[in-house]
């Protein structure tokens, strides 16, 4: 629909005229202000009142008009008008005309709204977590894995910069001796893990750091990660072998990969963690597969996707020990206040 929007044919006024103008009107103050656009696939929904949501409001043809100015801008003339608007200039073609579209398409509607109608409603902070797990080389399908390392990366969405870092080490019981495989892939060691505590206490200290930094509380928050795996698999299967229920602040989630394949319209082949920094103009920093360097990186590709204007929202979780899709379409609603670890029945 967006799409069609953009390429829809516009007689009444003259476009390069329009173009023109725009270029030289449109401005907003700081480059790091977050947009309330949907990361997920449209809806058809509004964030404008009522009044607009047929998209008869003369804003909509303006942003229009944009969009085919920006479409017809090569990369090096599209990296000159973000650095002109003090924006980051990194990334793909694609990834550059996405970022100059949203900041016209925000500049426009902040304009026409007077203010942004969700800016209380959004999450003050992104939870950013990528659990490393024990495993083998070719693991079978009913192996057992152990969550060892539980890191968290607190990312605050109204300054887009990391605040704070957690991170434990985790003793597994069910598998106490890593596999050569394991300690290459993750670059834990067997002397690290035998002097961590075991996963109900790492958890407590997890919940103990989440009361400190007022999540749920002072602080509307989300949980962010790479893929469905860390909530729905490890986390999932860690709890039964440590007869825990599953924690509540961890039952909806942002997957990471879905928001950006949806919000840059690319395929799940490019959501990997590598690729989607290298489309945005990065390199990872640190060493793959350790979970405190992975939830940096991720964190780093989620503070560029609110600065090119994508709503990083929840889109998945458990119930009933299922992966279930959340509706992008639902209001905002941030994680429980975290609680300490309960035993199952």
């Amino acid at each position: 629909m967006e799409e069609q929007k953009e390429n829809r044919p516009l007689h009444t006024e003259d476009e390069d005229d329009l173009c023109r103008k725009l270029s030289k009107n449109l401005d907003f103050a700081g480059g790091k202000q977050r947009c309330r656009l949907d990361g997920q696939e449209d809806t058809g929904n509004s964030t404008i009142s009522s009044h607009a949501s047929d998209f008869s409001d003369p804003v909509y043809k303006e942003i229009a008009i944009a969009n085919g100015c920006v479409n017809r801008m090569t990369k090096d003339e599209l990296k000159a008008k973000l650095a002109e608007h003090k924006l980051d200039t990194r990334g793909v073609k694609d990834v550059l005309r996405k970022r100059l579209k949203n900041y016209y398409k925000k500049q426009k509607l902040r304009h026409a709204l007077h203010k942004d109608s969700n800016t209380d409603c959004y999450y003050d902070y992104i939870c950013v977590i990528d659990f490393e797990a024990t495993c083998e080389e070719g693991n079978s399908t009913d192996y057992t894995h152990e969550i060892i390392e539980f890191p968290i990366v607190l990312l605050n969405t109204h300054t887009l910069e990391i605040e704070d870092v957690f991170q434990r080490y985790v003793r597994p019981e069910i598998n106490p001796q890593l596999s050569e495989f394991c300690v290459n892939l993750t670059g834990i060691t067997q002397d690290i893990v035998d002097k961590s505590d075991i996963f109900p206490d790492v958890l407590r200290s997890v919940v103990d750091w989440m009361r400190e930094k007022e999540l749920g509380t002072k602080y509307k928050y989300a949980i962010l990660t790479d893929g469905s795996w860390d909530m729905s698999k490890f986390l999932n299967m860690q709890c039964r072998v440590s007869r825990l229920k599953y924690p509540r602040f961890a039952k909806k989630w942002i997957n990471i990969c879905k928001s950006y394949g949806n919000f840059y319209k690319v395929p799940r082949t490019q959501t990997k963690l590598t690729t989607m920094l290298e489309k945005l103009g990065m390199t990872y920093d640190g060493r793959l597969h350790s979970g405190v360097d992975d939830s940096k990186n991720i964190a780093r590709i989620a503070a560029h996707m609110l600065q090119d204007g994508c709503e990083l929202r929840v889109n998945e979780r458990m119930h009933a020990g299922q992966l279930m899709t959340v509706s992008s379409s639902l209001p905002f609603e941030g994680a429980p206040v975290p609680q300490n670890p309960q035993l199952r029945n």
